[in-house]
């Protein structure tokens, strides 16, 4: 079974792919790796947690903003490769967590993002990793997760340059009105 085959057949809809909120590109290509910008949990264009995991947030709300940012994250190589079908493997993961000086389960808040990946793209989701602990993250977001994939097929054809965003969607996100879920 495909990745689109199983995001239909596990009910998951995923949300469209965020736009910039700066100067960037959500993702680059170069030959058959897809790298992707830092992401973070959105939902509906706003900030959907906010604060530190260990202090604001349990453990398990840290596993659930990663998960969703994994959702935008599929979202965005969705957007620049046409399909899931064509990643062949997730490579590489950098994941960073928002967190109190003394809170040291960067791995665990990380594996609500890697487990989804392997539950997308069995084996071929596994990848390498990196989970991190940060003083402070964009917007206040608990999670910042970025990723490289593998990509079959050609890139874009020449002279096609990638999506940019319009200076109205660089506009940083609405945040929620409590540093809970939305």
């Amino acid at each position: 079974m495909g990745a689109e085959a199983r995001v239909k057949a596990l009910g998951i809809e995923l949300p469209p792919a965020p736009r910039p909120l700066g100067s960037y590109v959500t993702a680059a290509r170069s030959g058959n790796l897809l790298f992707t910008s830092g992401h973070g949990p959105l939902r509906d264009g706003r900030v959907a947690y906010q604060g530190k995991v260990g202090r604001e947030l349990t453990v398990e709300q840290g596993q659930d903003a990663a998960r969703l940012t994994g959702l935008n994250l599929l979202a965005t190589v969705r957007d620049a490769v046409g399909s899931l079908d064509r990643v062949r493997r997730v490579v590489k993961v950098l994941g960073m967590v928002q967190c109190a000086d003394d809170f040291t389960d960067q791995p665990k808040v990380i594996n609500g993002f890697s487990d989804l990946m392997v539950e997308i793209f069995g084996d071929a989701g596994r990848h390498a990793r990196s989970a991190v602990g940060m003083g402070s993250l964009p917007f206040g977001i608990p999670v910042e997760i970025e990723m490289i994939v593998e990509v079959a097929g050609s890139a874009a054809p020449a002279g096609r340059p990638p999506k940019r965003a319009s200076a109205s969607s660089r506009r940083a996100p609405r945040r929620g009105s409590s540093r809970r879920r939305a």
